[in-house]
């Protein structure tokens, strides 16, 4: 597995586990929270399919 790929399961990793935490929030803030971890999860799944540059 290639460093670029390692990065975006961290990154999706980390989003799941935001959007996970936010489910425990009540509100509105807790609704931002939600949002955020997703954002990161479909940025991280996204980033695994962009095409790389081969030095």
């Amino acid at each position: 597995m290639s460093k670029a790929q390692t990065t975006s399961w961290v990154v999706l990793g980390l989003g799941a586990l935001v959007a996970a935490v936010g489910l425990a929030i009540p509100g509105r803030f807790g609704a931002g929270v939600i949002g955020f971890g997703l954002a990161h999860v479909v940025l991280g799944a996204l980033d695994m399919f962009r095409p790389s540059v081969q030095d």
